[in-house]
């Protein structure tokens, strides 16, 4: 079994709706079970800043699957909820980012992990925090010591103190 964490973002419509169906979503694929899930946090937007902010949250699964099949069951999940790609770092209904893969760091053409980024955006990092504070980002640290350092946290704001399933 695998050991991943994903990242699950929204700022379009009901948000928190798409962060739930996601997650449901999730649950029916015979292929995952869901380990634990942060509580939602609402965030500014970051790179593109002419949209609404998001709501963000971290899960954690386990799954036989291999990165590239995986991705593909997520890709499949943000196209059921009508995910478009228009505008780079743009609006979305939902998004559904492999943040870490076991401990495995990979680089293909359409995947990279740990997620590219991730140990810089406190929005990621918070969430991953409340439900793995000793996890350790390779070739980076701790999910701990990162976040120490990390600008922008204080404007991550818990949304949902209640984690939806754990």
């Amino acid at each position: 079994m695998n050991q991943v964490y994903l990242g699950l973002g929204s700022n379009m419509g009901d948000r928190e709706q798409y962060l739930l169906q996601a997650i449901g979503l999730l649950e029916e694929s015979k292929n995952i079970k869901i380990k634990n899930v942060s509580s939602i946090y609402e965030t500014a937007p970051i790179g593109y800043l002419d949209q609404g902010a998001f709501l963000n949250m971290a899960v954690e699964i386990e799954t036989p699957l291999a990165p590239l099949p995986l991705l593909e069951q997520t890709s499949r999940i943000e196209n059921t909820l009508n995910r478009k790609r228009e505008i780079h770092w743009g609006p979305r209904t939902i998004d559904v980012d492999l943040l870490l893969f076991n401990q495995e760091i990979i680089h293909e053409e359409k995947l990279t992990v740990p997620h590219p980024r991730m140990a810089e955006r406190a929005f990621v990092l918070v969430p991953l925090m409340e439900i793995a504070p000793e996890l350790y980002l390779p070739g980076k640290g701790k999910i701990k010591e990162l976040l120490s350092c990390c600008p922008g946290k204080e404007g991550v704001l818990l949304k949902n103190a209640f984690p939806v399933i754990k």
